[in-house]
């Protein structure tokens, strides 16, 4: 994908429209091309504006974390040297009509130091301050309640909510054009538009104001009545929010103003109402299943199975799990959908996020294969509607006919065919229900599950119509292995401990499907000069009739699940699942490596990005 780091056409195409329209000291449309010679300490001068903005505080950053640093600091000068920057970074604090006039006597360097620096290199910030921050309006001035934080790209002197986007779309790093770019056709993004007397420019300033106060009101409630400063995290994931939604606001702008931007009533707007996760972890965003051999029945070596079906995870901006949409099949675990309800939804809270399972029912290859699926169409979903408290399934193909669920059409929309609910106590998950609809043979047969706890491994029961189907009963707490041996140590995937479990339902069980156990590996690592702690889910097994009986499977011996992962552990996220493979079940012992087995039924590849990042992809 290609990454552009200046102003997108449209932005820059605004951004010079207008120039040498007035002779003032600071040109209305607030670039800085006066010509002064910044080898001298002359003020650095601009406005703040929403309306214009009194009192609110203005900073050069200087060191480039997007807050304001009082003290003084160290800078890299492009000749090798550093420099220190005594007294922090030039601030000031705004007048009337938003006027600033920033003193950079401490951008002045020594001759043995370099050349002065020039403060249009740098980006200008303000921050709205509750309590201190007055909007001058038509009506008499106006406190601000809710902080919020605009800034503008380097050489640019007008602040405001339209150099804001501008400045996000340029730290971003986003591609050109686009919705934004439509919007904001004719606008010069960089002008004082009071002055201008721009009144369509002023009302999308100003809805996007109120977008940005909803923004942290809702996302940091017990930040909002405070002078507010982002962490450079904060700032990425508030900023591709208000880049994401900044369409949608200009355009109820847009509907209430008619032919008269002046009267556009902004308090009674409905804009999108945004809450935004201000903690930016790593989420699981796909998962690569291959469980198809092309000229023999499973199981098979791991390196002659083809992709068979692709899942996608898409999320809100504040973090949670929105929906799975698979092209092939989407193999539906009541636990891992247990676990994830006790996270709120969210993955990125979960250290180990989502477990394995996959359909090896041969309808799956027909709904992936691309001759018959040129476009790669969704086939099946699962939707999460948190705050109903409601999951739906729905599917358009034949992956789930031997365990009875069958679609209603061969179209996605005609309906659930399994609708999740379930019930809280003391704020963890009591009871998870699936009840089936559709047609098919388990048409409105109700499944229920009681887990135990939220943790990775916990004991659970399945009912079938209140009859038991299947469980998990941990056996005491987890063993450790003892000391590991040399060579052992060495290994990528080392068993350190076991949690011994019994599992029960679909009997006759297999005679060799004893001594069960959930296999961990719980090292401590040194990554990036940090000690890691790590835990790590290995291998455990499992019985599942409908998936042994699919048409293309020869299995009698019970499953497994054998789960690796990066030999170097991220330090942020060290228990991420990187390849999974489905095999018979074979018992193993403590200390050994568990490298890919010889035979699988299926491989599961996964891939994760950091959630700001996911939602910047979204909007290009």
């Amino acid at each position: 994908m290609k990454r552009l780091t200046a102003l997108s056409v449209p932005l820059l195409t605004l951004a010079i429209a207008g120039c040498g329209e007035e002779s003032d000291q600071l040109p209305v449309d607030g670039r800085d091309f006066d010509g002064v010679n910044y080898s001298e300490p002359a003020p650095y001068q601009g406005r703040v504006i929403d309306g214009y903005l009194r009192n609110a505080r203005v900073w050069l950053d200087v060191n480039g974390d997007g807050k304001y640093t009082a003290e003084s600091f160290t800078v890299e000068l492009d000749n090798g040297n550093s420099a220190v920057i005594e007294g922090g970074e030039p601030m000031a604090m705004s007048g009337q009509d938003g006027a600033f006039s920033l003193d950079l006597a401490a951008l002045q360097l020594s001759p043995q130091e370099g050349r002065p620096l020039d403060p249009r290199d740098y980006p200008l910030f303000a921050a709205a301050i509750p309590g201190t921050t007055v909007e001058q309006t038509e009506v008499g001035d106006q406190a601000i309640a809710v902080g919020y934080v605009l800034s503008a790209n380097p050489g640019v002197r007008n602040v405001t909510p339209l150099t804001t986007l501008a400045r996000y779309q340029t730290a971003l790093e986003l591609m050109p054009g686009g919705d934004l770019g439509e919007s904001l056709a004719g606008i010069n993004v960089t002008a004082d538009y009071i002055r201008g007397q721009d009144d369509r420019a002023h009302a999308y300033a100003r809805a996007l104001v109120k977008f940005m106060t909803q923004q942290v009101a809702s996302s940091m409630p017990e930040r909002a009545g405070a002078e507010l400063s982002l962490s450079p995290e904060e700032a990425r994931l508030l900023g591709t929010s208000l880049l994401r939604h900044a369409p949608a606001v200009i355009t109820a702008v847009d509907q209430a103003a008619g032919d008269d931007y002046s009267r556009v009533a902004i308090d009674t707007l409905e804009l999108p109402d945004v809450t935004v996760s201000i903690t930016d972890p790593q989420v699981l965003t796909g998962q690569q299943v291959f469980a198809r051999a092309e000229s023999s029945e499973l199981p098979v070596a791991p390196d002659d199975l083809v992709a068979s079906t692709g899942l996608e995870f898409e999320y809100g901006e504040d973090g949670r799990l929105a929906r799975i949409a698979a092209n092939g099949c989407l193999a539906l675990s009541m636990p891992e959908l247990a676990r994830l309800i006790d996270a709120g939804g969210y993955m990125g809270r979960l250290s180990t996020q989502w477990l394995p399972s996959v359909s090896l029912a041969p309808a799956g290859w027909d709904a992936f294969n691309p001759e018959n699926d040129p476009d790669q169409v969704v086939d099946e979903t699962l939707t999460f509607d948190w705050d109903a408290r409601i999951i739906e399934f729905q599917t358009s193909t034949l992956c789930h006919a031997a365990r009875g669920i069958e679609p209603a059409s061969t179209e996605l929309g005609a309906g659930a065919e399994v609708s999740y609910s379930w019930s809280e106590q003391d704020g963890a998950i009591s009871e998870l229900v699936a009840t089936v609809g559709g047609v098919g043979a388990d048409a409105g047969v109700v499944y229920r599950l009681a887990p135990g706890s939220g943790e990775l491994v916990a004991d659970y029961t399945i009912t079938k119509d209140d009859q038991p189907l299947e469980s998990v009963e941990l056996q005491g707490g987890p063993a450790d292995c003892g000391p590991l041996d040399d060579e052992t140590a060495k290994e990528n995937f080392v068993v350190t401990a076991i949690q011994s479990y019994l599992f029960s339902g679909y009997e006759p069980q297999p005679t060799t499907f004893t001594d069960l156990a959930f296999e961990y590996d719980t090292r401590t690592f040194s990554a990036d000069s940090v000690e890691v702690e790590v835990n790590r889910l290995l291998r455990y097994a499992f019985l599942d009739p409908a998936l042994a009986g699919s048409g293309n499977v020869a299995a009698d011996a019970g499953f497994q699940w054998l789960l690796h992962y990066d030999a170097t552990p991220d330090v942020n996220a060290p228990n991420l699942i990187r390849e999974a493979y489905l095999s018979d079940y074979s018992v193993q012992s403590c200390g050994t490596g568990r490298p890919a087995p010889a035979r699988v039924y299926a491989k599961v590849e996964y891939s994760y990005m950091k959630l700001s990042e996911y939602l910047l992809e979204a909007i290009q």
